[in-house]
């Protein structure tokens, strides 16, 4: 596990926010393909067999952020419309991606680490 300083970590690592993972999880499925925001939220929530799935109120933020920093490029399905905004992600978001990828793998290592001897000394389970 990550110790900082030589000091003994007190917390359990989910050092990342919900915010932080939300805006990895959208930037690793624009790599792909473009999407809209409605379809990042039920591919998000199908990925993760439906345990979990980020709000709109999270999503469309974390979108119209993204695109101001140029991270993504947006366009309306319908421009007169206004209804569906597709997105893609941009060369320079694509740098950012790899960027914040690396950043965040240690803490997801640690907390994968963590439930999984959780889950073999208190349940028994076998990995």
């Amino acid at each position: 596990m990550n110790n900082y300083r030589n000091e003994r970590n007190r917390q359990f690592p989910s050092k990342i926010s919900t915010t932080s993972f939300v805006k990895l999880y959208i930037l690793h499925l624009l790599k792909d393909r473009s999407y809209y925001g409605n379809e990042i939220i039920e591919e998000i929530k199908s990925r993760l067999n439906g345990k979990w799935e980020p709000s709109p109120g999270m999503v469309y933020p974390l979108l119209r952020e993204l695109e101001e920093e140029g991270y993504v490029t947006g366009w309306w399905e319908e421009p007169d419309k206004r209804s569906i905004r597709h997105y893609r992600l941009t060369d320079e978001g694509y740098k950012h991606y790899k960027v914040i990828l690396l950043q965040h793998k240690p803490t997801f290592e640690d907390s994968l680490h963590i439930v999984q001897t959780v889950l073999k000394d208190i349940y028994g389970m076998k990995f």
